[in-house]
């Protein structure tokens, strides 16, 4: 499974970039497969692990944070693996062409 989320602290001004630093920390130190980009992180794994980790991004920010927005969106997809770079791979064979 792959999930894409981001976590958005709120109530703590306009720079929240130290905040998702903290929740995309925990996701590197996961070991799991994942990608940070500007709008989302995307892990991959199984479906405990995955949403352990979700979990624990959130924890962290809501730690130092009044509030916390999670937007999360999943695909499921049992047997498959490495999607997290096979996806994009196929996307990139098929601009080439």
């Amino acid at each position: 499974m792959i999930v894409a989320f981001s976590v958005t602290p709120l109530g703590v001004g306009e720079d929240v970039g130290e905040y998702v630093a903290d929740a995309v920390r925990v996701v590197r130190e996961s070991g799991l497969p994942n990608r940070t980009d500007a709008m989302f992180t995307s892990i991959e794994g199984e479906w405990d692990e995955v949403m352990d980790v979700v979990r624990r991004a959130v924890a962290v920010v809501e730690e130092r944070a009044p509030r916390v927005s999670l937007v999360l969106k999943a695909d499921i997809r049992p047997g498959v693996t490495d999607g997290l770079t096979s996806k994009v791979e196929t996307v990139e064979r098929h601009l080439s062409a």
